[in-house]
């Protein structure tokens, strides 16, 4: 059993899967979380195969009771929970007039609402750790969207904006228990989730790594307990957003 253990949402592709990678490699057990249980399973069993604990948890990540479930689980499997990672999201990209409603309540149920209910259901176990260690840490997966309005993506950077907002007031909220809060904010980054823009144009070898935001992770987890990074943005060259 692990020693020190971390959630990660989204773990299915990208950058969750990245992020998972990197964490096991670091010695964390791992309870991954995704909608699609084939394509976790798929993406877990090579962390398997290089001997990471990992507890493979699919879920509607969108829905409270999942969240709880999740949670609960990693309880149960490693008692301690000290790197929690919100990565999970979605994005549907609309002109305003022709935006359906059931895509509007997918991205503020999975892009804000999971990442709150996650901090609700996983803060006893992570002011745990924060005791013991002080370094207790989670990590939001936002967006350079987020960052500025966006034409087309509105609902997707307004959620991705009040995932920055609330990752401060967790800080305020949290840090004096040890637990830290970091939300990434990446541009286009070689995902699923940008292929409408390869499609439009943007080279997916111009875009940024999923594995230069899971590095972003190791760094936060090298800091002292008196170091809170309260943001990251990631920007391709020549740019400063998508």
């Amino acid at each position: 059993m692990a020693d020190k253990a971390a959630i990660v949402t989204g773990a299915s592709s990208g950058i969750g899967l990245a992020v998972a990678d990197t964490l096991g490699e670091l010695g964390y057990g791992l309870p991954l979380s995704a909608r699609r249980p084939e394509k976790l399973e798929a993406a877990a069993q090579p962390l398997i195969d290089k001997g990471y604990d990992v507890q493979v948890l699919p879920a509607m990540l969108g829905e409270e009771d999942e969240v709880k479930r999740v949670v609960a689980a990693h309880r149960e499997h490693f008692g301690r929970l000290d790197v929690l990672v919100n990565n999970a999201g979605v994005g549907f990209g609309s002109a305003v007039g022709e935006m359906q409603t059931k895509r509007v309540d997918m991205m503020l149920d999975l892009n804000l609402r999971s990442p709150v209910l996650f901090y609700r259901e996983s803060v006893e176990m992570l002011r745990e750790a924060g005791a013991e260690h002080r370094n207790a840490l989670v990590v939001n997966t936002a967006s350079i969207a987020g960052k500025s309005g966006q034409a087309w993506l509105s609902v997707y950077a307004a959620t991705k904006a009040a995932l920055v907002n609330f990752t401060e007031s967790m800080n305020k909220e949290l840090s004096n228990d040890g637990i830290k809060s970091t939300a990434l904010c990446p541009a286009f980054v070689d995902t699923p989730m940008t292929d409408f823009a390869k499609s439009n144009g943007v080279e997916a070898t111009d875009m940024i790594r999923p594995e230069d935001i899971a590095e972003s992770v190791r760094f936060l987890l090298t800091l002292s307990p008196a170091c809170i990074v309260p943001e990251i943005q990631f920007v391709r060259p020549g740019e400063l957003g998508l």
